[in-house]
């Protein structure tokens, strides 16, 4: 069995911030692999320990689209991870990208150039 891990990056390919996270990736020669949740869905099994690194606050984007046309009565019902995990298994265009899993354990989401740089020693 390897011990070598790959970045691997969750998302949707279409979406502007995940588009430069990737490119930022493969500008530094980071090998990754893509996981897109409209063709793929969202692994069940990821939710907890995402919503368990970063909060599953900070996964709800609760600033797009996606989350302003759901009905007020789904809005109001995300109260915790286990109502979180429902709606975005549902709707996994509420989930905040790109979720990085990165080669050493740390799960971030989003992307911010300076800090990923910061944290692989760039």
């Amino acid at each position: 069995m390897s011990t070598t891990k790959i970045i691997r990056v969750y998302g949707i390919p279409n979406c502007d911030t995940v588009k430069k996270a990737r490119a930022w990736l493969n500008a530094h020669g980071l090998e990754h692999a893509f996981h897109d949740f409209k063709k793929q869905g969202v692994p069940a099994d990821r939710l907890l320990p995402w919503m368990q690194a970063v909060g599953w606050e900070k996964l709800t984007n609760r600033q797009g689209t996606t989350w302003r046309k759901l009905d007020p009565a789904v809005q109001t019902s995300v109260i915790d991870e286990i109502s979180a995990a429902a709606v975005l298994q549902a709707h996994v265009s509420v989930i905040k990208r790109p979720v990085v899993e990165w080669a050493d354990g740390r799960i971030t989401v989003g992307f911010q150039a300076d800090a990923w740089a910061t944290a692989l020693g760039l």
